[in-house]
């Protein structure tokens, strides 16, 4: 998959099919989508084209909203490149942007720069400024450019939509299993592990304290649960802790992983946690000694899930 920082640096020849969404999380609803744009795009030999936007356009437009999102951009990258998508363009969301006429932004975007010959795209799609075209218009321009508009159904994007709404629900409840079955993979968060208190040392349980640098980033709620990650090409089993410390009281939220039979330095390092199971929820124990019998119990909890799981 090649990857363009704007619609502009797509250079070209060659016509396309072009899907356009912000396909937060790509999970198992946007990959129907996108299975029918690289299907449609061998079938009739166009290039699979994927328009999507950075920021959300909501951060731009409406700044006071405090917006989270299932994927970072580069975690959405990487999942977009793992549906065999051909081209991937993330294009600057800025209001200057969003002040293009709908013909402009057939024009100049869709046609002379992606060389649209095929858009498949929603039948609620709204584009120009102050969003007023709709895909009839969308229909209307292809009659002037060329260029064929496939309907994705009603059904599809509920699907979508659903699937989306169902994700964050799940993850705000800690409802880890139903939301990985939604997104098709564990749901994951990235950062680099930097230095915390270092209280887990003094019980004999030493964590790695994860940055988590984007923070529009959809955190799963307060609690501790069983993660993995995949560390210099081994995977490794952990409890992750997400909370405030309120024992040794923390106010400020971090997420923290001890794992199981792991001691390097991980200090400065990017890693990235997949969450697997919800263990219990953050508590405030009377003191050190019964904080560490109680991640002793988390623990042995997590070796016989993963015994099971085997």
């Amino acid at each position: 998959m090649k990857k363009y920082s704007s619609a502009s640096a797509y250079k070209n020849d060659h016509q396309s099919v072009v899907t356009i969404g912000t396909f937060d999380g790509v999970h198992i609803g946007h990959k129907a989508i996108l299975k029918r744009l690289v299907e449609t795009a061998k079938k009739e030999d166009l290039d699979s084209v994927v328009l999507t936007f950075f920021p959300h356009p909501r951060m731009v437009l409406q700044q006071n909203v405090d917006i989270k999102l299932l994927t970072t951009i580069d975690e959405r990258t990487q999942l977009l490149e793992n549906t065999g998508l051909g081209h991937l363009i993330i294009h600057p969301f800025t209001h200057a942007f969003s002040r293009l006429t709908a013909l402009e932004y057939v024009r100049d975007i869709l046609v002379n720069s992606l060389k649209a010959k095929k858009i498949i795209i929603g039948y609620d799609h709204r584009f120009g400024r102050n969003r007023n075209a709709n895909i009839e218009d969308l229909k209307e321009f292809g009659k002037t450019y060329n260029f064929e508009v496939e309907e994705i159904s009603a059904k599809e994007l509920d699907d979508v939509a659903v699937s989306s709404t169902k994700i964050r629900k799940a993850l705000d409840a800690g409802d880890i299993e139903t939301a990985n079955n939604y997104l098709g993979y564990n749901f994951m968060i990235s950062g680099e592990v930097v230095r915390g208190k270092a209280i887990g040392r003094t019980i004999n349980y030493p964590t790695a304290n994860l940055n988590l640098k984007e923070t529009y980033k959809l955190v799963p709620k307060n609690g501790v649960y069983i993660v993995q990650s995949i560390i210099e090409g081994e995977k490794f089993f952990g409890i992750t802790s997400v909370g405030t410390n309120p024992t040794v009281g923390g106010t400020k939220k971090t997420i923290e992983t001890h794992f199981l039979d792991f001691n390097k330095d991980l200090y400065e390092k990017k890693i990235g946690i997949e969450f697997l199971n919800y263990i219990r929820e953050e508590e405030t124990f009377s003191s050190l000694e019964v904080l560490r019998q109680e991640i002793l119990k988390d623990e042995m909890f997590a070796k016989q899930y993963l015994k099971e799981r085997e």
